[in-house]
C-alpha cells in the first residue's frame, strides 16, 4: 500500500511537472492609453495652476488679505500646540478631524489653512480642494513665520 501511495505521489508531480501553465496577462491597450489619458490630465491640471492659486504668500500678504477679505484662518495644529500660541482671530480643526468638521468651514468667505511647517497645510489643502472648496488657500510660513515676523500671537 505504501509503494502505491508513493507512485501515486510520484505521478501527481510528474503531470504538474509536464502540464502547461496559463499566460500571464499582460496589459491591455486600454489600460495603457487609460493610463497615459491620465497622465496627460494630470499634466495639464498641474501646469495650468496660477501661481497665487493656493498659497496667501508672505506675513504681509496674509494681513491683507485678512483686512480685505476677512477670511476664516483656519490652525489645523493639535489643540496642544494650538494652545501655545496661534495666529489672531484663527481657529483650530486639526487636520485629522478636519473631515469631520466641515460645517465650520465656509464655501462662500475665503478660508487661510496654516499649521507649523506647512506640511499639515498641505494635506488640509488639497483635501478641502478635493471635496470642491476652491476658496481655501494655505499659509506657507505658518505660525513659525507668523512669529519670526515679529507679529502676535495669542494664546488660547
Amino acid at each position: 500500500m505504501t509503494r502505491f501511495v508513493s507512485s501515486l505521489v510520484l505521478c501527481c508531480f510528474c503531470w504538474l511537472a509536464i502540464a502547461p501553465t496559463p499566460a500571464l496577462a499582460s496589459p491591455s491597450a486600454d489600460s495603457v492609453n487609460v493610463s497615459a489619458d491620465l497622465s496627460e490630465a494630470i499634466d495639464d491640471f498641474l501646469s495650468s495652476i496660477p501661481a497665487d492659486y493656493y498659497k496667501a504668500g508672505d506675513t504681509q500678504a496674509l494681513k491683507q488679505v485678512i483686512r480685505r477679505d476677512n477670511p476664516l484662518i483656519v490652525d489645523v495644529r493639535e489643540p496642544s500646540e494650538y494652545a501655545g500660541g496661534h495666529i489672531p482671530q484663527a481657529i483650530n480643526i486639526p487636520l485629522r478631524s478636519l473631515s469631520r468638521n466641515l460645517d465650520q468651514i465656509p464655501k462662500n468667505r475665503p478660508v487661510i489653512l496654516y499649521c507649523s511647517s506647512g506640511y499639515r497645510t498641505a494635506i488640509g489643502l488639497t483635501s478641502l480642494q478635493l471635496l470642491g472648496y476652491d476658496n481655501v488657500k494655505s499659509f506657507p510660513p505658518s505660525v513659525a513665520g507668523w512669529k519670526a515676523a515679529g507679529e502676535p500671537v495669542e494664546p488660547q
